[in-house]
Formats: C-alpha cells, sequence, structure tokens
C-alpha cells in the first residue's frame, strides 16, 4: 500500500486558520471550548485498523473487484437512538447488499449513515415564520429543531450528546450483527408485499429464493461453514461538517502512521464546503481516513481538479471517492465532462452516484420530496454513461429508512403528494422508505445483470 508523504505543516486544528463555512456561531466560545477539551479525552467510536480494512475494500471497489452501498438517514435524530429504529437501518442496509451481491456478482461493501449523521449544512443561516426570524436547524449536533429563539441557539453540549448517541448506537450495531441479526440465511424475513403492486413482483421474489439457495449451495456443495458466511461487516460515514466535533476525536493511533477521524470510518464533504482554499479541505488532507467529496452539476471542474490534488496527492489506493449527484435531467449533460477532468488528473478514485439530492423538489403543498421514477432514472443513466466513458460507477449513495415512511413520492405501491401528510418525518431531506429502498435495490440489480 502507498504511504503517504507526512504533512509536518498539518495539525488537527490548522483548519482554524481557513475560512470555515457553514459552522455554527455559538454565543458561549468558552463553553464550546470545554465541550471540545472533554470530547477530546472520550475514547474514539471506531479503530484505525478497521478504517483501513475499508479503505482496501473502496480500494477493491475502485479496480472493479466490489460495490458499496452507502445509505441512511438524511439528519439523524437523537430522539431516534431507540432498538426498533437502529434495527431497521441495519436491515434495510443488509437486504439492499443482498439484493446488489446478486446484481452484481461480486461482493458489497456496506456503509451507513448512522452513529454520527447529526448535522446538515444549510442554504440559509436564518429561517423566517410568521415574521418572526432565527437561526436555521442545522441538526442536532448544532441546535433543535422547534422554532423556539432556545431550541434554535447553537448548544455546545449536544456535541457531547451526539458522540453519547452515536456511541449507544454504534454498540447495539456491533451487538445485532455479532448475536445473528445479520445471519445471511434468512431473506425469507424480508417484507415484499408491497411487490404485489408491481410488474416485477415475481422477479423479486425469485431474487430473494434465489440469495436463499446460493447461500446453501456455498455450504453444501462447496464445504462453506455456516458460521463463516452467517456474518457480515459494516462500517459508519457521515458528512465531516462541524469541524470542532472531527477535530475532538482525531488522534494518532498506536500501531498506525498519521492522524485518523475516528468518529467514523468514511467522513466526506459536502458541495458546500468543497473550496480548495477552506477550512473543511484543509482539514481532511490530514487525515488517513477514506474519504468522499459531493461534486453537483454546477461545480467548475477546474476547482474540483485542485482539491484532488489537495487531498489525493498520492494516489493512495482507496483514498477518494468522488460522489457525483446531478440530477436525472442533467447528468447526460455533465458527467462525462466530469470524468474527463477528473481522468485527465491520472488519479484513481471510486465513483458513486447520489441520485438523492440532484432530483429534490418541493410540492404545492410545501412539502420537500423527490420522485422514485427520477431517482432511478439517474442511476440507470449513471451506469450507462459511465460505461460509455470508459469508466466504471462503483456504488450507489441512498438516503432512505428502514421505517414505513411517506416522503417520497412514487415507486411499487403508486405513493402520490397526498400521501406525503401521513408520514412525512424528517426534519431536513426525504428519504426513501423500506419498501421503495428494497424496491431500488431490485431495480438497479435487473440493471446490473443486463
Amino acid at each position: 500500500m502507498i504511504e503517504p508523504h507526512p504533512q509536518p505543516d498539518w495539525w488537527p486544528t490548522s483548519w482554524q486558520t481557513r475560512p470555515a463555512l457553514q459552522q455554527p456561531k455559538y454565543s458561549d466560545s468558552q463553553a464550546l471550548a470545554r465541550a471540545v477539551d472533554e470530547l477530546s479525552l472520550l475514547p474514539p467510536l471506531v479503530t484505525s485498523w478497521e478504517v483501513n480494512e475499508l479503505k482496501r475494500q473502496i480500494a477493491d471497489a475502485s479496480a472493479g473487484r466490489r460495490f458499496l452501498l452507502q445509505g441512511g438517514d438524511c439528519a439523524e435524530r437523537i430522539e431516534d437512538c431507540t432498538p426498533s429504529s437502529i434495527t431497521s437501518k441495519l436491515k434495510i442496509l443488509l437486504q439492499m447488499s443482498l439484493v446488489l451481491i446478486h446484481g452484481a456478482k461480486k461482493p458489497v461493501t456496506r456503509v451507513g449513515r448512522f452513529a454520527g449523521q447529526y448535522a446538515k449544512p444549510r442554504s440559509d443561516d436564518q429561517e423566517t415564520k410568521n415574521g418572526v426570524t432565527l437561526p436555521s436547524y442545522r441538526g442536532d449536533l448544532i441546535n433543535r429543531p422547534a422554532f423556539t429563539l432556545a431550541d434554535r441557539e447553537p448548544d455546545p453540549q449536544l456535541l457531547l450528546r451526539g458522540y453519547e448517541r452515536a456511541a449507544l448506537t454504534l454498540n447495539f450495531l456491533r451487538a445485532l450483527v455479532r448475536g445473528g441479526f445479520a445471519d445471511l440465511h434468512h431473506p425469507e424475513y424480508w417484507d415484499l408485499s408491497f411487490a404485489q403492486n408491481s410488474p416485477m413482483a415475481g422477479e423479486y421474489h425469485r431474487i430473494a429464493d434465489t440469495i436463499g439457495e446460493s447461500l446453501r449451495f456455498m455450504e453444501n456443495v462447496l464445504g462453506v461453514h455456516r458460521e463463516e458466511i452467517q456474518w457480515v461487516d459494516f462500517f459508519t460515514c457521515h458528512e465531516a461538517l462541524h469541524l470542532h466535533y472531527e477535530q475532538a476525536q482525531t488522534h494518532q493511533a498506536p500501531h498506525n502512521k498519521g492522524w485518523f477521524n475516528l468518529s467514523t470510518h468514511f467522513p466526506w464533504i459536502g458541495m458546500r464546503t468543497a473550496q480548495p482554499d477552506g477550512a473543511h479541505v484543509e482539514y481532511f488532507r490530514g487525515i488517513r481516513n477514506p474519504i468522499g467529496i459531493k461534486i453537483g452539476p454546477k461545480a467548475d471542474l477546474d476547482t474540483v481538479k485542485r482539491v484532488i490534488d489537495i487531498v489525493h496527492p498520492d494516489n493512495e489506493p482507496g483514498r477518494l471517492t468522488l460522489i457525483h449527484r446531478l440530477g436525472h435531467q442533467q447528468i447526460e449533460a455533465v458527467l462525462p465532462k466530469l470524468l474527463e477532468a477528473v481522468h485527465s488528473t491520472g488519479r484513481k478514485v471510486l465513483w458513486i452516484c447520489d441520485p438523492m439530492h440532484g432530483n429534490t423538489h418541493v410540492t404545492g403543498n410545501g412539502y420537500k420530496t423527490r420522485r422514485f421514477e427520477d431517482i432511478l432514472s439517474e442511476l440507470e443513466q449513471a451506469f450507462d454513461l459511465h460505461t460509455a466513458n470508459g469508466s466504471m460507477l462503483g456504488g450507489v449513495h441512498f438516503e432512505m429508512t428502514g421505517e414505513d415512511v411517506t416522503e417520497c413520492i412514487g415507486g411499487a405501491r403508486g405513493l402520490t403528494e397526498l400521501d406525503l401528510a401521513r408520514g412525512y418525518r424528517s426534519e431536513v431531506d426525504p428519504r426513501l422508505n423500506y419498501e421503495q429502498a428494497l424496491e431500488m435495490a431490485l431495480s438497479i440489480a435487473r440493471k446490473m445483470r443486463r
């Protein structure tokens, strides 16, 4: 593995010398400093060995030997740190990954947007309702969603609360996996009731049956022991937006060189904070984690190349993942130019498609939503455009939940705008529900097999 060159001019706090966008404005700087100091003394949430294993798997995905599934909540809520909520997230991530294994005919790496996805960028610093203007809700790591001055005031103690809930979430997830919840032998537990409304119902059920048959074949014919394939691994990710939080959990590992962000395995930079001279890029260039960068349809290609030069100078396998989020109407015009620009840098990257964020619109009754058909259209175009341009799509990124919410419209059940009021729970962006997420995976698997 390529060892990155040491960076003597970098420190976990060096980002503070650069312009930092999307950061909350705390009224008590001393209270913030105390919270960051306390957080820096707490145990890391993940280990450097796990981080390096994910980097190895991402390197395999960029070489075509794996596929990566990234998914979970738009913005985690502290109040949703419950057994049922955590279990449903793990369940849908596992089931989608099994379907993708069937379609891709290769291993799938699972990266969940959980145990840390508590901060969100916002278009405006303030929000106005009925003539009252307050700070925008920026996620449970920063403030609270209720529209009152006390709730919208950034609270440094929420950094500690978010860390604690992330730790509880990870602890329960690890226990579920090791306790057999993630046993791959039970696709019959899947809820495919939505499929009765789909013309692909029969194929969906055949895929579930085939997965079970494949596992039994491996055990009975190939001599693979049940315990060898009973467990699956998983990794965590979040947008590393709140830099004080990320800084506090950045450590040097005893037996691995360099600095690691040990609040998550896979941090990423969002579109709003990917400036070459900005604080987020400065922070990311010094950590050893595999990292992601979101790229939108208006991204300047020269700027993208500058950022790649900064965070990926040594072309280390598995280091950099580029997540394009272009929208189903723009991807055909934008993606080929983006692929050409990145190819010109000579750097190896993993390409992932995020078909959620470029396909958001607001309904007449004020709900932010996404159409299932638009999401699927962008994904199918992404596969075709990568192939046509000599590239390879190595992963997908979804905002989704394992619960029965109604936030995105369309899909086999034909959810409409009228259904949104029934189960709209997200405080920020709309998510695919359990049925829509599994249906999406089944549709992608058909595409990948073709």
